[in-house]
């Protein structure tokens, strides 16, 4: 029984699924990282080193927040030593469009929007409104990028891909809303659920999977370890 654990598990690829570092909300331009979130991919990058963690193997989405978060975690390696693959973009990785589904749900629901100024508890509760219209199909397409069936679509052939490669370990560096969706096809929850765990998945997390041919299999979710110490808990972010 022991030479078939070793062996199953030699077979098995460990995929390290990693949001972005904190985004600049409130800016005109989200798609850039903050300081603080630079310096939060910088501590993953430094987590990894003093794990002695290494990457045969590197994705991202090609927004400009995941190049930068990449960059980060390179730099933290380099300080000890190491250093990341060059990585492979591919949009599969990239965020749904956030502000489109908001907007097309305002089109429809004027009486829901958010006053400028407001807190941004009050946009996420917005977001999670027009998330779940999106979700259900009720939005209109023509205001849209995808539908919420071609978002995920995208999303699960990524998964596949991952899932059907001979690498040791594999950094994929993503958004919230990709995360929670591959999620959903490992855990097979529902479009609601994905909703939920998008709006949980912190900055610089990373969630821990397993994958082979047979299946993919989560080992943690929303990891911090790099954050969780008493000087940085307040790098600890969602947005």
């Amino acid at each position: 029984m022991f030479n078939i654990l070793v062996t199953y598990e030699h077979e098995m690829t460990d995929i390290y699924l990693v949001r972005h570092g904190q985004a600049s909300f409130g800016k005109a331009n989200y798609d850039k990282l903050s300081e603080l979130g630079a310096q939060q991919a910088i501590w993953l990058g430094d987590y990894f080193h003093h794990r002695d963690i290494h990457f045969d193997s590197v994705f991202m989405g090609d927004m400009v927040r995941h190049r930068e978060t990449n960059e980060g975690i390179a730099k933290g390696l380099s300080a000890g030593g190491k250093s990341l693959p060059e990585a492979t973009r591919d949009s599969s990785l990239n965020e749904f469009n956030f502000q489109a589904v908001a907007a097309a749900y305002l089109n429809l629901f004027p009486e829901d929007r958010v006053p400028e100024g407001s807190s941004p508890a009050e946009f996420y509760r917005l977001l999670k409104k027009a998330m779940l219209a999106w979700s259900q199909d009720k939005l209109p397409h023509e205001l849209l990028d995808e539908t919420w069936a071609q978002f995920e679509g995208r999303v699960s052939n990524m998964l596949t891909h991952l899932q059907n490669m001979d690498a040791k370990r594999v950094l994929v560096v993503s958004s919230g809303g990709a995360i929670a969706m591959m999620l959903k096809h490992i855990l097979g929850y529902d479009s609601a659920t994905v909703i939920n765990m998008n709006l949980q998945i912190r900055n610089a997390s990373f969630s821990q999977c397993f994958a082979n041919k047979r299946g993919v299999h989560l080992n943690n979710f929303n990891s911090v370890p790099h954050l969780d110490v008493i000087d940085r808990l307040h790098a600890i972010t969602y947005s």
